[in-house]
C-alpha cells in the first residue's frame, strides 16, 4: 500500500519553529516529487511548497523566507522547516506525492498529485 505519513505537527508559539516530516512506505520517493500543502480553517488547499525528483525546489512567496523544503532519500522521508511562525500559518498541512512523468506539472497545484498523506495540524497561539 502506498502511504504518506506526515509528523511533527503541534502547538507553538509565535516566532517559533516546527519541522514537519513525510514519510513514505510502499514506494521509494526517489521518483516522484513531494508537494506540500496546506488548507486555513474556511480555506482552500493551497501549496506551499514542492520538492521535485529532479532536485529543483519551489516556495510560495508567503512562506520563502521562512519554511525550507528538503529530502533525504536514505530515509525515504521529504522535511519542511518552518520558522517565524505566526498565528495565519495555523492550518492542517499535508504532503502529497507526483510520480514523474518526464513532463512539466504545476506542483502548486492539488490536482497534480495522487497520493497524500492524513495531515499534521500545526497552530501557531501564544
Amino acid at each position: 500500500q502506498l502511504q504518506l505519513v506526515e509528523s511533527g505537527g503541534g502547538l507553538v508559539q509565535p516566532g517559533g519553529s516546527l519541522r514537519l516530516s513525510c514519510a513514505a512506505s510502499g514506494f521509494t520517493l526517489d521518483q516522484y516529487s513531494i508537494g506540500w500543502f496546506r488548507q486555513r480553517l474556511g480555506k482552500e488547499r493551497e501549496g506551499i511548497s514542492c520538492d521535485s525528483y529532479s532536485g529543483s525546489r519551489w516556495l510560495d512567496d508567503s512562506v520563502k523566507d521562512r519554511f525550507t523544503i528538503s529530502r533525504d532519500s536514505a530515509k525515504n522521508t521529504v522535511f519542511l522547516q518552518m520558522s517565524s511562525l505566526g498565528p495565519e500559518d495555523t492550518a492542517n498541512y499535508y504532503c502529497a506525492a507526483h510520480q514523474a512523468t518526464g513532463y512539466a506539472y504545476a506542483c502548486w497545484d492539488p490536482d497534480e498529485y495522487d497520493i497524500w498523506g492524513q495531515g499534521a495540524l500545526v497552530t501557531v497561539s501564544v
